[in-house]
């Protein structure tokens, strides 16, 4: 993913957090905020408690890689956070596009008449 679309200052991330609006879902959760920005920005959140360095690297890969697929499909003008759950430790990667897609879909971030599956 490129660097514009990544969020990466923790004033931005503490700023989502504070003003965000949040979905869940038994993987992640999503927290997410309009931005005067053009672009869209995306962070994520994996506590210490998911498991070591490689696993948490690893799931963040994955998500990476679920959103640059998305990113066409998506609204612009906001900043994004996924915050990832325990339960995710064992999820498959399609598994995890699902609720990505889901909750995407649910903040309504998915430009109108497209859907990816």
């Amino acid at each position: 993913m490129e660097k514009k679309y990544r969020l990466r200052r923790n004033k931005d991330f503490q700023y989502t957090y504070k003003k965000g609006r949040s979905l869940g879902h038994p993987l992640l959760v999503l927290i997410y905020r309009k931005t005067r920005n053009a672009d869209i920005r995306i962070g994520y959140s994996v506590t210490k408690k998911f498991g070591n360095a490689v696993q948490r690297n690893q799931i963040k890969r994955q998500l990476r890689e679920i959103l640059r697929l998305q990113l066409p499909e998506l609204k612009q003008g906001c900043d994004i956070i996924f915050i990832v759950r325990r339960e995710a430790k064992g999820a498959s990667y399609k598994s995890l596009e699902e609720a990505v897609n889901q909750l995407l879909k649910r903040a309504k971030l998915v430009k109108q008449g497209e859907t990816h599956t």
